[in-house]
Protein backbone atom coordinates (compact mmCIF):
# COMPACT_ATOMS: atom_id res chain seq x y z
CA UNK A 1 0.00 0.00 0.00
CA UNK A 2 0.97 3.52 -0.97
CA UNK A 3 2.21 5.59 1.79
CA UNK A 4 -0.69 8.60 2.53
CA UNK A 5 1.32 11.73 1.35
CA UNK A 6 1.10 14.54 3.90
CA UNK A 7 -0.43 17.60 3.25
CA UNK A 8 1.55 21.13 3.10
CA UNK A 9 -0.29 24.41 3.81
CA UNK A 10 1.38 27.63 2.94
CA UNK A 11 1.58 31.06 4.32
CA UNK A 12 2.31 33.72 2.58
CA UNK A 13 4.06 37.25 3.09
CA UNK A 14 2.68 40.73 4.37
CA UNK A 15 2.41 41.79 0.10
CA UNK A 16 1.28 38.39 -0.64
CA UNK A 17 -1.25 36.19 -1.24
CA UNK A 18 -2.14 32.59 -2.62
CA UNK A 19 -0.68 33.35 -5.58
CA UNK A 20 2.94 33.56 -4.02
CA UNK A 21 3.08 29.87 -4.22
CA UNK A 22 2.34 29.27 -7.76
CA UNK A 23 5.53 27.76 -8.25
CA UNK A 24 4.64 24.94 -5.63
CA UNK A 25 1.63 23.93 -5.81
CA UNK A 26 1.76 22.62 -8.99
CA UNK A 27 5.06 21.17 -8.51
CA UNK A 28 4.08 19.39 -4.68
CA UNK A 29 0.79 18.41 -5.79
CA UNK A 30 2.30 16.39 -8.95
CA UNK A 31 4.15 14.39 -6.54
CA UNK A 32 1.24 13.58 -4.84
CA UNK A 33 1.38 16.05 -1.86
CA UNK A 34 -2.07 17.47 -0.91
CA UNK A 35 -0.91 21.20 -1.56
CA UNK A 36 -2.98 24.56 0.00
CA UNK A 37 -2.26 27.86 -0.31
CA UNK A 38 -4.02 30.11 1.83
CA UNK A 39 -4.85 33.64 1.62
CA UNK A 40 -4.86 34.77 5.18
CA UNK A 41 -7.82 36.93 6.67
CA UNK A 42 -7.95 40.12 4.71
CA UNK A 43 -6.42 38.35 1.46
CA UNK A 44 -8.06 37.47 -1.65
CA UNK A 45 -11.76 36.34 -0.70
CA UNK A 46 -10.43 35.75 3.20
CA UNK A 47 -12.78 37.72 5.21
CA UNK A 48 -11.16 39.75 7.98
CA UNK A 49 -10.98 38.90 11.40
CA UNK A 50 -11.58 41.61 14.12
CA UNK A 51 -9.70 42.11 16.12
CA UNK A 52 -6.73 41.74 13.47
CA UNK A 53 -4.60 40.45 15.85
CA UNK A 54 -2.32 37.39 16.22
CA UNK A 55 -4.48 35.00 18.54
CA UNK A 56 -7.38 35.67 16.00
CA UNK A 57 -5.39 34.71 12.49
CA UNK A 58 -3.70 31.77 14.27
CA UNK A 59 -7.14 30.92 15.08
CA UNK A 60 -8.45 30.67 11.80
CA UNK A 61 -5.39 28.88 10.64
CA UNK A 62 -6.37 26.43 12.94
CA UNK A 63 -9.69 26.09 11.65
CA UNK A 64 -8.23 25.97 8.03
CA UNK A 65 -6.28 22.86 9.11
CA UNK A 66 -8.90 20.96 10.32
CA UNK A 67 -11.25 21.69 7.97
CA UNK A 68 -8.48 20.68 4.78
CA UNK A 69 -7.00 17.80 6.73
CA UNK A 70 -7.76 14.86 8.86
CA UNK A 71 -4.35 14.57 10.59
CA UNK A 72 -1.29 16.35 11.46
CA UNK A 73 0.39 18.53 8.27
CA UNK A 74 3.45 20.17 7.01
CA UNK A 75 3.13 24.54 7.97
CA UNK A 76 5.34 26.16 5.61
CA UNK A 77 5.31 30.13 5.94
CA UNK A 78 7.14 32.95 4.51
CA UNK A 79 8.11 35.99 5.97
CA UNK A 80 4.51 37.01 7.88
CA UNK A 81 3.67 33.63 7.13
CA UNK A 82 6.26 32.66 9.29
CA UNK A 83 4.93 34.52 12.26
CA UNK A 84 1.45 33.40 12.09
CA UNK A 85 3.32 29.55 11.35
CA UNK A 86 5.10 30.24 14.92
CA UNK A 87 2.18 31.21 16.27
CA UNK A 88 -0.78 29.19 15.33
CA UNK A 89 2.26 26.02 16.40
CA UNK A 90 2.54 28.03 19.82
CA UNK A 91 -1.33 27.67 20.19
CA UNK A 92 -2.34 24.59 18.53
CA UNK A 93 1.06 22.15 18.12
CA UNK A 94 -0.89 19.01 17.50
CA UNK A 95 -2.29 19.93 14.50
CA UNK A 96 1.14 19.80 12.91
CA UNK A 97 3.93 16.96 12.27
CA UNK A 98 6.38 19.78 10.59
CA UNK A 99 7.28 23.28 10.46
CA UNK A 100 9.08 25.09 7.33
CA UNK A 101 9.89 28.97 8.03
CA UNK A 102 11.14 30.91 5.46
CA UNK A 103 12.59 34.09 5.07
CA UNK A 104 11.94 34.86 8.32
CA UNK A 105 12.71 36.00 11.90
CA UNK A 106 10.89 34.97 15.63
CA UNK A 107 10.18 38.56 16.66
CA UNK A 108 9.67 41.96 15.35
CA UNK A 109 13.34 42.94 14.25
CA UNK A 110 13.18 45.74 16.35
CA UNK A 111 13.09 45.96 20.16
CA UNK A 112 12.05 49.11 20.77
CA UNK A 113 8.29 50.96 20.55
CA UNK A 114 9.92 53.78 18.93
CA UNK A 115 11.26 51.56 16.34
CA UNK A 116 7.90 50.03 16.08
CA UNK A 117 6.26 53.64 15.39
CA UNK A 118 9.09 54.32 12.29
CA UNK A 119 8.62 50.86 11.18
CA UNK A 120 5.02 51.85 10.35
CA UNK A 121 5.03 55.34 9.72
CA UNK A 122 7.71 54.62 6.71
CA UNK A 123 5.33 51.46 5.54
CA UNK A 124 1.81 52.88 6.03
CA UNK A 125 3.19 56.84 5.00
CA UNK A 126 2.91 56.35 1.07
CA UNK A 127 -0.86 55.01 1.71
CA UNK A 128 -1.47 58.28 3.49
CA UNK A 129 0.03 60.04 0.49
CA UNK A 130 -2.36 59.16 -1.80
CA UNK A 131 0.09 56.02 -3.32
CA UNK A 132 -1.42 53.36 -4.57
CA UNK A 133 -0.46 49.40 -3.48
CA UNK A 134 0.76 49.13 -6.78
CA UNK A 135 2.88 52.07 -6.26
CA UNK A 136 3.81 50.64 -3.08
CA UNK A 137 4.73 47.66 -4.92
CA UNK A 138 7.11 48.82 -7.68
CA UNK A 139 9.10 50.24 -4.86
CA UNK A 140 9.24 47.81 -2.26
CA UNK A 141 9.91 44.41 -4.39
CA UNK A 142 13.01 45.70 -5.99
CA UNK A 143 14.36 46.97 -2.18
CA UNK A 144 14.19 42.53 -1.49
CA UNK A 145 16.27 41.78 -4.11
CA UNK A 146 13.41 40.25 -6.62
CA UNK A 147 12.31 41.62 -9.68
CA UNK A 148 9.49 39.43 -10.25
CA UNK A 149 6.78 41.09 -11.70
CA UNK A 150 4.73 38.48 -9.84
CA UNK A 151 5.68 39.85 -7.04
CA UNK A 152 4.53 43.09 -7.39
CA UNK A 153 1.41 42.40 -9.21
CA UNK A 154 0.64 40.10 -6.29
CA UNK A 155 1.20 42.95 -3.97
CA UNK A 156 -0.35 45.17 -6.10
CA UNK A 157 -3.81 43.60 -5.38
CA UNK A 158 -3.56 43.42 -1.55
CA UNK A 159 -6.60 45.66 -0.14
CA UNK A 160 -4.87 49.11 1.49
CA UNK A 161 -6.90 48.31 4.67
CA UNK A 162 -5.53 45.14 5.25
CA UNK A 163 -2.17 46.09 4.70
CA UNK A 164 -2.28 48.92 7.15
CA UNK A 165 -3.35 46.05 9.65
CA UNK A 166 -0.79 43.44 8.45
CA UNK A 167 1.81 46.20 9.23
CA UNK A 168 0.91 46.78 12.73
CA UNK A 169 0.48 43.11 13.18
CA UNK A 170 3.87 42.16 12.66
CA UNK A 171 5.23 44.70 15.65
CA UNK A 172 3.41 42.67 17.44
CA UNK A 173 5.44 39.66 17.12
CA UNK A 174 7.23 37.81 19.19
CA UNK A 175 7.47 33.76 19.86
CA UNK A 176 11.32 33.84 20.91
CA UNK A 177 10.96 32.47 23.98
CA UNK A 178 9.43 29.38 22.52
CA UNK A 179 11.87 28.15 19.70
CA UNK A 180 13.25 25.95 22.33
CA UNK A 181 9.66 24.06 22.55
CA UNK A 182 8.98 23.33 18.90
CA UNK A 183 8.62 18.95 19.37
CA UNK A 184 8.28 18.48 15.27
CA UNK A 185 10.83 18.22 12.35
CA UNK A 186 11.79 21.78 11.24
CA UNK A 187 13.06 23.24 8.48
CA UNK A 188 14.24 27.02 8.03
CA UNK A 189 15.15 28.50 4.42
CA UNK A 190 16.77 31.57 4.26
CA UNK A 191 18.13 33.99 1.35
CA UNK A 192 21.68 35.24 1.43
CA UNK A 193 21.27 38.37 0.53
CA UNK A 194 18.14 38.73 1.97
CA UNK A 195 18.04 42.03 4.60
CA UNK A 196 14.78 41.92 5.47
CA UNK A 197 15.20 38.37 7.18
CA UNK A 198 19.47 38.30 7.48
CA UNK A 199 20.72 35.01 7.22
CA UNK A 200 22.22 36.06 10.37
CA UNK A 201 19.11 36.26 12.56
CA UNK A 202 17.89 32.92 11.09
CA UNK A 203 20.83 31.18 11.95
CA UNK A 204 20.67 32.15 15.34
CA UNK A 205 16.97 31.11 15.33
CA UNK A 206 17.85 27.32 13.62
CA UNK A 207 20.22 26.48 16.73
CA UNK A 208 17.31 27.79 18.71
CA UNK A 209 15.07 25.09 17.72
CA UNK A 210 15.93 21.10 19.16
CA UNK A 211 16.75 19.27 15.71
CA UNK A 212 16.33 22.17 13.22
CA UNK A 213 17.44 22.26 9.89
CA UNK A 214 18.65 24.94 7.75
CA UNK A 215 19.16 25.26 3.93
CA UNK A 216 20.93 28.56 2.87
CA UNK A 217 19.86 30.07 -0.59
CA UNK A 218 22.60 31.83 -2.85
CA UNK A 219 22.20 35.36 -4.34
CA UNK A 220 19.04 35.04 -2.87
CA UNK A 221 16.95 38.18 -1.64
CA UNK A 222 13.73 37.83 0.64
CA UNK A 223 11.26 36.09 -2.32
CA UNK A 224 13.01 33.15 -2.93
CA UNK A 225 9.81 30.79 -3.28
CA UNK A 226 9.25 32.73 -6.34
CA UNK A 227 12.69 34.03 -7.58
CA UNK A 228 14.55 30.43 -6.88
CA UNK A 229 11.59 28.12 -7.18
CA UNK A 230 13.78 25.47 -8.29
CA UNK A 231 16.50 25.72 -5.18
CA UNK A 232 13.40 26.07 -2.76
CA UNK A 233 11.10 23.31 -3.99
CA UNK A 234 14.48 21.21 -3.57
CA UNK A 235 15.37 22.09 -0.22
CA UNK A 236 11.49 21.54 0.73
CA UNK A 237 11.19 17.97 -0.46
CA UNK A 238 14.82 16.95 0.71
CA UNK A 239 13.35 18.16 4.21
CA UNK A 240 9.81 15.94 3.56
CA UNK A 241 11.83 13.14 2.46
CA UNK A 242 13.97 12.69 4.60
CA UNK A 243 11.32 12.71 6.95
CA UNK A 244 8.96 10.29 6.21
CA UNK A 245 6.34 12.84 5.52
Amino acid sequence: MTPRMSSLIFLHGVGGGHHAWDDQLPYFGGLGYPSHAWDQPGYGHSPIVEPYDLEHIAASAARLVTSLADEPVVLIGHSMGGFIAQETYARYPDLFKALVLCFTSPAFGGDSSEFAKKFIAARIAPLDQGKTMADIAAQLIPTMGSNSRLAEKIMAGVPPDTYRKAVHLLTTFDRRKELAGIKVPTLLIAGSEDKTAPPSVMERMWRKIPGAEYVLLQNCGHLGPMDQPEAFNAALLSFLKSHGL
